[in-house]
């Protein structure tokens, strides 16, 4: 069984086992919270302990990568500026459409309700600051005050910063501390999936406070999450068609038919990479230049996830509306930003594992409560599905438009060291 399934059945099984004991016996339910809670707590707290330092590691290599793959050719360094427009186009979009269908389709009070009682160890959400402090907010006076007080986005230019001013050391000094956070990374991921083999355990201890608290209400809340935050993936994901269409001049019915085997891998997979030999043949069929569209599409399925920003935001936003947090323009503008730059250091992660260090980061930088991710990624199987369609389709509507006119210019040599890298 996969580690997916084991947290959802663990996300069902304790919310229906607190609800049938509450039903059952309102007093026994009640003092089986005050075990279940630590449980819960304490593998969280787990969870929350590796954010920090993997996603510096992860900023730091990612741009890294992101500049080594820049300078290797101009063809990379064009697909790269478009990805980068992407992904902050997706993040603003992201957070206009997640808002939208709250405003339309709200969590019924009572459910919101239940469900926010249940988090009893969630932080109280301060005021919102003056824009002026927000901007002096920013830049960090001391970066591992910022790193252990959980102020993300400072945390993140600093981080940022020193990424860029790392790309401009010798290449000897550059590499040896860009292998230094890759190592730090890889030993990260090491942890934390050590904490999610202990998934089932600590899901189940949140869902049954959740089921006890919440009741069926629980149910319903998380079917709307899956509603919403699917519901923003799949309008992201329609703007590749027009994307292909006006930018890459691609038919509609043609990129329908090119796309649609690569389509078909993702969903089964949930896996950009295992769709690349798939999306490769597609753009074929679309008679873009092989030797250019080799070098992008790889590129593209290393360091661009143009449904990340979007449903990342989106996840941030609902759980703000799940807690009755009115957010500010500043504090969706944190967020978009905090959306479209951790969507670097998030790349060629398990979907659970990417899960956590994409979303809580951006929560944390706009004063929302990360408690609840613990449940909600039990149920991202539909909306993880959603990200990988929409991430494919964007990959090669992208590459349509990147690699049109650009085969002359590129041999194959040129496209084989790309690949290399």
């Amino acid at each position: 069984m996969s580690q997916p399934m084991r947290i959802l059945l663990a996300l069902v099984g304790g919310i229906a086992a607190g609800v049938a004991l509450a039903a059952w016996r309102p007093d026994a339910a009640l003092a089986g919270t005050a075990v279940a809670q630590p449980i819960g707590t304490m593998w969280l707290n787990a969870l929350r302990m590796t954010i920090v330092p993997l996603v510096v590691a992860l900023l730091v290599t990612g741009v890294a990568a992101t500049a080594r793959a820049a300078r290797a050719s101009k063809l990379a360094g064009r697909a790269i500026a478009v990805f980068l427009v992407c992904l902050w186009t997706s993040s603003a979009l992201g957070a206009l459409f997640t808002l939208t269908l709250l405003d339309l389709f709200p969590l019924g009070a009572a459910a919101g309700a239940a469900l926010k009682a249940s988090f009893t160890s969630a932080a109280p959400v301060g005021p919102v600051p003056p824009f002026s402090d927000f901007l002096i907010a920013m830049v960090p006076t001391n970066p591992v005050a910022a790193a252990a007080e959980d102020a993300f986005l400072p945390l993140i230019v600093f981080t940022v910063t020193f990424a860029f001013a790392l790309t401009r050391l010798a290449e000897e000094p550059r590499e040896l501390l860009t292998r230094f956070f890759q190592a730090v990374a890889d030993a990260m991921l090491v942890m934390i999936t050590w904490v999610l083999w202990l998934a089932p355990l600590g899901v189940f201890a949140l869902a049954y406070v959740v089921g006890a608290k919440a009741g069926t209400a629980a149910f319903g809340a998380l079917v709307h999450y899956v509603a919403v935050v699917a519901g923003t993936g799949v309008l992201v994901w329609l703007l590749a068609y027009p994307t292909a269409m006006l930018a890459g001049r691609v038919p509609l019915r043609r990129f329908l038919r090119a796309i649609a085997p690569a389509q078909a891998v993702a969903i089964s997979t949930q896996s950009s990479l295992a769709s690349l030999p798939a999306m490769l043949r597609g753009t074929e069929a679309l008679g873009l230049p092989v030797a250019a569209s080799g070098v992008v599409l790889p590129l593209a399925v290393a360091i661009f996830r143009f449904t990340g920003p979007a449903m990342n935001l989106s996840v941030a936003l609902y759980v703000a509306h799940v807690f009755g947090i009115r957010l500010g323009p500043e504090q969706v503008a944190i967020g978009i930003a905090a959306a479209a730059i951790t969507t670097l250091g998030a790349v060629s992660l398990p979907g659970t594992i990417s899960f956590v260090s994409s979303i809580a980061p951006i929560a944390l930088a706009m004063g929302v409560p990360i408690e609840p991710l613990a449940l909600l990624v039990a149920v991202e199987t539909l909306p993880d599905i959603v990200r990988t369609l929409g991430n494919v389709t964007m990959d090669v509507a992208v590459t349509s438009v990147v690699t049109r006119g650009q085969g002359e210019g590129l041999d194959r040599s040129e496209a084989d060291a790309m690949l290399e890298s």
